[in-house]
C-alpha cells in the first residue's frame, strides 16, 4: 500500500471512531407541550456558553427568502428540539455534486485498496442528510457566489453577487450597500466568538469572500477590475473589503488561509514565490501590512516555511495567502517541491487556534478547486480534491467534540458531471468501461471505447469545429490511460469551460442542530440551521 493510501486508510478509520461517538452522544432536548415557537429552546444548563449569546438582529430579516427559511427552520425546531452548538463548521466542496461524490467514493476506496463501491467517506458517515436547493433568485443554475451568500446569509441572490439580497441592481454596484446582508462570521465576531476561513482558492473568490464581503459583481476581487465608473459611486474590491470588514467586527478573523496574494499587493511589488510575478492592485496598497499593522498579534504567512513556524496554539491572528492566484490541486501540491499545506493541515490549524476561545467558533472550509477541475473537464483532479476536503473532514471529527460541535458538510452546486455504462464492480473509476466475465471493453455504436465519467458539456467535447465545418467524432481510447491525471474527459456540447449543474446537492451533518437537516431543504436554510443552533441569530 502506497504512503498516501495509509493516510486515506488512517483517516476513514479515525473519522468512524468518531462517528459511532457522536452517534451515541445525548438525545435532543424535547419540545414543550404544544410545540410553539421558542418553547424547544435549550436550558441554560445544557451549554452554559451558548446559553449567554443574545441572538443579534440581521439587516436582512425583512427579506422575504430570509422569512421562508427561518420559517421552515422553525418548523422543524417546534417538532424536535434543537440542542445548543457552542461550535460551528461548514465545510464546502465547490462544485460537488452527488456524481461526484459517488465516484470519490471509489476513488478513495480503490486508492486504499478497498472495495470502492461499498467504501463510505468520512462526510457519508455523518448521521443526518439532507438535500439542498441551489438554485437563485434569478437562475435555474447557480454560480458559486449567491449559493454560498446563502450559506451565509440566509437569502437567495442574483448570480454574480456576494452577501446582498435579491433587491441588488446588478448594474448599479451602490446598491450593494443597500440591499447589503450581514454574515453569520459578523454576527460571531460582534459576539465575541473567534472566526476563521480556510479555502484552496483566493481569498477573494465567490466562497470565502461569503463570509465578509457585499458586492454586486463577484469579480472585482482586487481594485484594478474595478471600473472607474463603480469606484466614483463609492464602490469597492473585495480584498479591501476583507480589511474594511476586520476593523469592523470584533478583533477580525483570527484564521484566515488561502490563496490570493495577487489581490492584496501591489502591482510594483514582486510576488515571494514568483519573482517574474507581481502584484494586481494599482492603488498601491499593501493589504498584507496593513492585515499586520492592525493587531499586536497578526502575523502574515505565504509559504509552507511561515505556516509550519506558526504557533497556532496561541493567540496568533493569522492571514495565510500560499499562492498568487488559487492553491494547487491536490494531485499536483503532492508532487510539488515547494509545497504547501494541505486543507487538512489548513483545517487542523484553524481548529487548533479557534478552539483556545472560550466562547466558540465560527469556521467555513472550502475545497474551491474540485469546481476548477471539473470546469477543465479533468475527473482526476476533481477527485483527488475531494478525497482531500474529505480528509479535512475526518480531521475536524478527530478534533471536536461532537456534543458541542455542528459539523456541516456540502456543495454551493452541481457539475454536469456523469456516472455511466455498466461496468463491472471494481472496475476502475477513471478506467475505461469494461463488462463483467472478461467481456471486454464497452464499446459505442462507433465501435470505440468509452469511460466511466464523463461530461454533458466543456473543453473535452467529441465535436470540433464551427458552422458547416464542425464535426463530432470521438477518439479511439483503447490505447489511452485514461486514468493519467492529465486525462480530460470526453464531453458532448463544446464549451472552453464545462459548466455548473442545477440538480439538488447532499447535506451531511453531525453535533447538535444536525437534527434539522432531512428531506429536502432550501439552501438558505443552512444559515438558519447554523444560527439557531448557536443562538447568534433568529
Amino acid at each position: 500500500m502506497s504512503p498516501r493510501a495509509s493516510v486515506a486508510r488512517a483517516a476513514i478509520l479515525s473519522s468512524a471512531m468518531v462517528l459511532a461517538a457522536a452517534c451515541a452522544s445525548a438525545p435532543l432536548e424535547a419540545p414543550t407541550a404544544g410545540g410553539a415557537a421558542g418553547s424547544a429552546a435549550p436550558t441554560a444548563a445544557a451549554n452554559p456558553v451558548v446559553s449567554r449569546r443574545q441572538p443579534a438582529p440581521v439587516v436582512q430579516a425583512e427579506d422575504s427568502y430570509y422569512r421562508a427559511a427561518a420559517a421552515a427552520v422553525q418548523s422543524r425546531i417546534d417538532a424536535r428540539g434543537v440542542k445548543p452548538a457552542r461550535n460551528v463548521i461548514l465545510f464546502v466542496g465547490d462544485g460537488m455534486g452527488i456524481s461526484t461524490i459517488t465516484a470519490a467514493r471509489i476513488w478513495q476506496g480503490q486508492q486504499a485498496g478497498v472495495d470502492g463501491e461499498s467504501h463510505r467517506l468520512a462526510m457519508e458517515q455523518l448521521p443526518w442528510s439532507a438535500f439542498s436547493r441551489t438554485y437563485t433568485h434569478d437562475a435555474q443554475v447557480a454560480d458559486s457566489a449567491p449559493t454560498a451568500a446563502a450559506m451565509t446569509t440566509g437569502v437567495k441572490s442574483r448570480n454574480g453577487t456576494i452577501g446582498v439580497t435579491q433587491a441588488a441592481d446588478t448594474a448599479r454596484c451602490a446598491t450593494a450597500r443597500t440591499s447589503a446582508t450581514t454574515s453569520l462570521w459578523s454576527i460571531a465576531e460582534d459576539a465575541g466568538l473567534a472566526t476563521g476561513v480556510v479555502s484552496t482558492a483566493r481569498l477573494t473568490h465567490a466562497t470565502p469572500a461569503a463570509t465578509f464581503a457585499q458586492t454586486t459583481e463577484r469579480d472585482w476581487e482586487d481594485d484594478s477590475q474595478v471600473p472607474q465608473s463603480a469606484k466614483d459611486a463609492g464602490c469597492t474590491d473585495i480584498a479591501a473589503q476583507f480589511i474594511a470588514w476586520n476593523a469592523a467586527h470584533g478583533d477580525g478573523f483570527e484564521v484566515a488561509l488561502a490563496g490570493g496574494r495577487r489581490q492584496f499587493m501591489p502591482e510594483t511589488q514582486a510576488d515571494p514565490e514568483y519573482p517574474n510575478s507581481t502584484g494586481g492592485r494599482k492603488d498601491g496598497r499593501d493589504i498584507t501590512a496593513e492585515w499586520r499593522a492592525g493587531g499586536a498579534n497578526r502575523v502574515y504567512v505565504d509559504g509552507r516555511e511561515g505556516f509550519d513556524a506558526v504557533n497556532f496554539a496561541s493567540d496568533v491572528q493569522v492571514l495565510g495567502l500560499f499562492e498568487p492566484s488559487h492553491m494547487q490541486y491536490e494531485a499536483d501540491r503532492l508532487k510539488d517541491r515547494r509545497g504547501e499545506p494541505s486543507i487538512a493541515e489548513m483545517t487542523r490549524a484553524a481548529i487548533t487556534r479557534l478552539s483556545r476561545d472560550p466562547d466558540g467558533y465560527v469556521l467555513m472550509v472550502e475545497a474551491g478547486r474540485i469546481d476548477h477541475a471539473h470546469h477543465a473537464g479533468n475527473a482526476a483532479r476533481a477527485l483527488a480534491d475531494t478525497d482531500a476536503l474529505d480528509q479535512a473532514v475526518a480531521a475536524a471529527l478527530a478534533m471536536t467534540d461532537p456534543s458541542e460541535t455542528l459539523i456541516i458538510v456540502t456543495a454551493d452546486h452541481s457539475h454536469v458531471f456523469t456516472i455511466a455504462g455498466y461496468p463491472t464492480r471494481n472496475n476502475p473509476i477513471l478506467g475505461l468501461v469494461q463488462y463483467p466475465a472478461g467481456e471486454g471493453n464497452a464499446r459505442g455504436i462507433d465501435g470505440k471505447p468509452f469511460t466511466t465519467l464523463g461530461y454533458m458539456n466543456g473543453p473535452g467535447s467529441v465535436c470540433r469545429g464551427v458552422g458547416a465545418e464542425a464535426r463530432c467524432e470521438r477518439k479511439d481510447l483503447s490505447n489511452v490511460d485514461t486514468t493519467a491525471v492529465d486525462f480530460q474527459q470526453e464531453a458532448l456540447i463544446p464549451l472552453a469551460s464545462e459548466t455548473h449543474a442545477g440538480e439538488d446537492v447532499a447535506v451531511f451533518a453531525s453535533g447538535p442542530g444536525a437534527e434539522l437537516f432531512s428531506g429536502v431543504i432550501e439552501q438558505n436554510e443552512i444559515f438558519h440551521v447554523m444560527a439557531r443552533a448557536s443562538r447568534l441569530a433568529k
